[in-house]
């Protein structure tokens, strides 16, 4: 490809309102560019890099024996009705009427489409299992779009759903998805840390995500220093190293502890530490009153919390619903007399504690001397709390250790949570009918491509790993006037392009702007014939290198080989 004929229009500097690394850069390479907010073009270089992404997928897919196919945009609200999401996934969906007053919705995921056409295709157990994919553009119109491709309005993903008989076939499935997702960052230059993550509104119990650590990530990751653990901080563990030593119980004594809305006041009123306060925070979850306990040192985490009270909304109750049902305003809530509570959960922090101070149920008093089973009861016990930096992870009990990182995958065990309410069923070998198991796998295709340009970062702009670099080779021509430095450069063109993909600079323009645009387009491998184009000399430059070496054009067969196998 000559470069004076490829559409590239780089920026000196990039756009003020540009944040991310990737963002800048995608925007001065001339890869993207923003039609709306949220909404980008992509342009010749950029869909160079999201093909190449998207061939590793197809083939990676195959291997597996998945096949493509691609579903409309354009989705019927019924089916969504019918999951029970399109009220639940919320005002990310993009929601339209027709000419005829249907509803209809720019389709944010697929799963309730696939299953719709399982339910009247797939009737018998011999027909699995089967799995089916496709990569596609979503739409979910986010609040606010920000970094460039990593939170956008619309984007580009694989979304691969399975379909099983029996939970094992599913687990076999499950396996072979992850290790197929493992094979595709690989070959895409992206290094992932498969995480437990929640599943949010995706349903389902079993969840994997696929985090690309990077300084803009939008998600934290706890993980050991042996690499045994890893989970998003949403469901990542620790184990709680502090223990009370016993004493005895006191008798418990009301106090007026007035304007200690938060612990910390509290602690300071009282003179205890915050390991001796229970704190009290009633949660609503559908229609339940739920009373939740933890240690005055730690902090709910109510993504774990939903979990175990499986309920379609779970929220903090606000000020006047406080009020009314406890009689007290925030800060004095607790558990002792709690009759007003439909049920009371605590994390496993308040287990082995002694003489601690809870909430009174009025403003502005609390109980000192409150005992477990002595003075208020507890319904179930569960790890609900939020794991914090430099405890000791559940496995191997090293330092848990934080990361920001990119959301680049999630994969799912979804079980029958679909095909239960869209009747998606299937006889088995007894003739029963029972529902399809499902599974369901992601892949953010442009998130992906702004992660590997995070992690790829030189300096003077992109590093490409090779598989999807848009270019693997960059011949630049220092002076197109200088008739051996042509001659050279297209013989060179001529042959490396029988193999590799070849970018040939052949503008008129200055080797600084030349050498400048080089660095964004991050070929793995740049060859610039210059001065000693006459002697058989070009200067070679790996991506990954600083400094351009000088070497003989009979050696340069070899060395390209090696680097691009």
């Amino acid at each position: 490809m000559r470069q004076s004929k490829f559409f590239m229009p780089t920026l000196k500097e990039a756009p003020a309102d540009a944040v991310a690394e990737s963002h800048k850069l995608m925007l001065r390479g001339g890869y993207i560019r923003q039609v709306t907010a949220g909404v980008y073009a992509y342009l010749p270089l950029g869909y160079r890099v999201l093909r190449k992404a998207e061939n590793i997928m197809e083939q990676e897919m195959e291997k597996i024996n998945v096949p493509e196919m691609i579903m409309p945009h354009l989705l019927p609200a019924t089916m969504w009705q019918e999951s029970g999401r399109y009220v639940k996934y919320g005002q990310e969906m993009f929601r339209l009427n027709d000419r005829h007053g249907r509803e209809s919705l720019l389709g944010p995921t697929h799963e309730e489409t696939f299953t719709e056409i399982i339910a009247k295709n797939l009737k018998s157990y011999k027909q699995m299992p089967i799995a089916l994919y496709q990569i596609q553009t979503k739409f979910r119109d986010e609040n606010r779009p920000r970094f460039g491709l990593l939170r956008g309005r619309e984007f580009i993903m694989l979304d691969a759903y399975s379909f099983a008989a029996t939970r094992e076939q599913l687990d076999e499935q499950f396996d072979d998805e992850k290790k197929a997702f493992e094979a595709i960052f690989e070959r895409c230059g992206v290094k992932v840390h498969p995480v437990i993550a929640d599943s949010g509104t995706m349903g389902g119990k079993n969840s994997t995500e696929f985090q690309a650590p990077a300084a803009i990530g939008e998600d934290t990751i706890a993980t050991n220093e042996s690499g045994t653990y890893a989970a998003n901080l949403e469901m990542a563990k620790s184990i709680d190293t502090f223990k009370q030593d016993p004493e005895e119980t006191k008798e418990l004594k009301k106090v007026a502890t007035p304007d200690c809305d938060t612990i910390d006041k509290l602690a300071d009123f009282l003179g205890v530490p915050s390991t001796r306060i229970v704190k009290s925070v009633l949660f609503i979850a559908d229609d339940q009153k739920v009373l939740v306990l933890i240690r005055g040192d730690k902090q709910i985490n109510e993504v774990k919390l939903g979990h175990i009270l499986d309920a379609d909304e779970v929220r903090e109750a606000n000020a006047a619903e406080l009020k009314e049902i406890t009689g007290s305003e925030k800060g004095g809530v607790g558990p002792v007399n709690a009759d007003w509570a439909d049920k009371i959960i605590a994390d496993e922090t308040v287990k082995g504690l002694y003489n601690v101070v809870v909430g009174a149920n009025e403003t502005d008093f609390q109980f000192e001397n409150a005992n477990l089973d002595r003075d208020f009861k507890v319904d179930e016990f569960a790890d609900i709390r939020t794991a914090n930096e430099g405890e000791p992870d559940p496995v191997d009990h090293e330092p848990l250790k934080f990361t920001t990182s990119i959301e680049v995958g999630h994969i799912f065990k979804l079980g029958t949570y679909y095909t239960d309410t869209m009747g998606a069923d299937f006889l088995d070998n007894n003739g029963k009918t029972q529902p399809v198991i499902m599974g369901s796998y992601g892949i953010g295709v442009t998130r992906m491509l702004s992660a590997a340009v995070e992690q790829h970062l030189n300096g003077q702009g992109i590093a490409w790993p090779k598989e999807i670099a848009p270019f693997s080779i960059h011949l630049i021509q220092m002076k197109m006037n200088d008739d051996e430095q042509t001659a050279l450069a297209e013989r060179l063109e001529k042959e490396l392009s029988s193999k590799y993909d070849v970018l040939y600079d052949d503008r008129k323009e200055r080797p600084g702007v030349k050498f400048n645009d080089a660095d964004l387009v991050g070929a793995p491998i740049r060859i610039t014939i210059g001065r000693k184009a006459g002697e058989g000399i070009v200067e070679v430059k790996l991506s990954n290198e600083e400094k351009a070496s000088e070497i003989s054009v009979d050696e340069l067969t070899d060395l390209v080989n090696k680097e691009l196998g």
